[in-house]
């Protein structure tokens, strides 16, 4: 089973325990709410509206599922329904379309169109009413609010206004899926049926669990639609789910082509505006103006994307920092054993730093919100990659790369969009390194000269935010 249809059963059956709701002394009890139905319908019996039922049994324990909320109660569905038919017959006057003489619908068991097979010209049913599938898709129901002409095999559920929500009664009937069995085939039928124990809530509460399970079901729509883009992906990229959608994400696969979004090209140019003042006041080498691409691109992208160098995109120069002296000083040494294997950086492996190393480094040194730092030496942890966020600095501390980490800071672009090509690169680079066998190094010209596919800004930030959704479902996703 998918992971949104485990997610919805879920939301039902939380639902009908009383789960996702707050019981309210306000509420009321629901005892009190069957016995206005049941005076409401000896009213109806004795206006000979509708049929004398025959009497239940009380609920046992056996048939007690699980526990509900004190105010809530356990009742046969018979005492709660005003009446539990069965269709008749295809009605004689029939019509496949739907036209000004024939706009009734008519109503069989089956998912397909919401169970409407045809059209006549009067209905049997004329009041609100739930319908549920005697065979077939058996237990399927849905809530009915305009007139209709149930067949054969179709339960008909109808009620007391003011006793019981429609809707919150279909949630239960989904909830509790009907099976029943026939002589020879699965069926469910009223007798079946009409005992099944009921879990009551108070009215008011029953429209606060109808609105919370609208809600929840909604955000598992939206969810559904994303787990679906990711099992097409997972078919279209063989392998690693999260590599997949890195590579996915780097080609312009995962994001609509928007005209309006402009064109790369007039992104670098902006980014070359603000390279050349910064190269101007001495801030930044002029070889990043140097942005030929020495290597055929590994793939195509987008008409209004563009290839560009890493070195194309930064107001800073991509270097290592310095070698650390230790002491008691308020600032820290960034350290290669502070990225993690796998996603996010660990600051609390950082150590204390003199002041007088810290004032080797002048303003802007330090490592800043949206960075991106790269493990540049080390057997097992060169090549790693981390991102820097303030979120990880609560404090405030300052923390300085030390000479085992490479500092990327880019400008005019989405940092974490820059976070993903490079986690592209990282079997690359784990490769890239130079040196003895003990201490391998990742030069800066290196990492300099990486190819980075580059979308409009607008459209980075949607890759972005379709990987925080897509990302996280990889860990679930279970091979069929």
């Amino acid at each position: 089973m998918r992971i949104c249809d485990d997610l919805r059963q879920a939301v039902l059956q939380a639902a009908i325990q009383g789960k996702l709701t707050t019981q309210l002394p306000e509420d009321g009890n629901a005892s009190d709410l069957l016995k206005q139905t049941i005076v409401e319908k000896e009213r109806l019996i004795k206006e000979k509206k509708i049929k004398k039922e025959k009497l239940l049994p009380e609920i046992s324990p056996d048939e007690i599922p699980f526990d509900i909320p004190e105010n809530w109660k356990w009742v046969r569905l018979q005492y709660i329904c005003k009446s539990i038919t069965a269709g008749g017959d295809k009605p004689k006057d029939f019509s496949k379309e739907k036209t000004e003489k024939y706009s009734i619908p008519v109503i069989a068991n089956g998912e397909t169109n919401k169970g409407v097979m045809g059209f006549t010209a009067m209905p049997s049913i004329i009041e609100k009413a739930i319908t549920v599938s005697g065979r077939g898709t058996i237990g399927y129901s849905v809530v009915r609010t305009e007139p209709f002409f149930p067949i054969v095999r179709l339960l008909v559920l109808t009620f007391i206004d003011e006793t019981t929500l429609l809707e919150y009664l279909q949630i239960v009937l989904t909830a509790l899926m009907e099976n029943g069995i026939g002589s020879a085939v699965h069926q469910l039928t009223v007798p079946m049926i009409s005992p099944k124990a009921i879990p009551l809530p108070p009215l008011a509460e029953q429209h606060r669990i109808v609105a919370r399970v609208e809600e929840l079901m909604a955000r598992i729509d939206d969810l559904e639609k994303t787990e679906t883009e990711l099992e097409k992906l997972k078919a279209a990229f063989p392998g690693d789910m999260k590599a997949a959608l890195l590579q996915a994400a780097m080609q312009g696969k995962l994001t609509e082509q928007l005209p309006e979004v402009g064109d790369a090209a007039d992104l670098i140019n902006q980014i070359r505006a603000v390279q050349v003042k910064l190269i101007e006041d001495k801030k930044l080498n002029k070889d990043v103006l140097d942005n030929t691409i020495d290597d055929e691109p590994p793939f195509d992208i987008p008409e209004n994307w563009a290839w560009i160098c890493l070195k194309g995109l930064v107001c800073r120069d991509i270097r290592r920092g310095k070698s650390p002296k230790y002491g008691s000083g308020k600032s820290f040494a960034f350290a290669q054993k502070c990225n993690s294997k796998y996603d996010g950086i660990r600051l609390d492996l950082a150590l204390s730093v003199t002041d007088a190393f810290a004032d080797r480094f002048t303003d802007g040194d330090e490592v800043q919100d949206g960075d991106i730092v790269i493990n540049s030496t080390g057997n097992g942890t060169l090549g790693r990659i981390g991102y820097f966020e303030d979120k990880y600095n609560p404090n405030g501390y300052k923390y300085y790369p030390d000479s085992h980490v490479t500092t990327v800071r880019c400008l005019l672009t989405n940092p974490k969009y820059i976070l993903i090509c490079l986690k592209c690169y990282q079997e690359y680079l784990e490769g890239k390194g130079e040196g003895s066998t003990n201490q391998k190094e990742l030069k800066p010209e290196t990492i300099k000269r990486l190819m980075i596919p580059l979308p409009p800004l607008a459209e980075q930030k949607r890759i972005v935010e379709k990987l925080d959704k897509l990302l996280p479902l990889c860990d679930g996703l279970v091979e069929e």
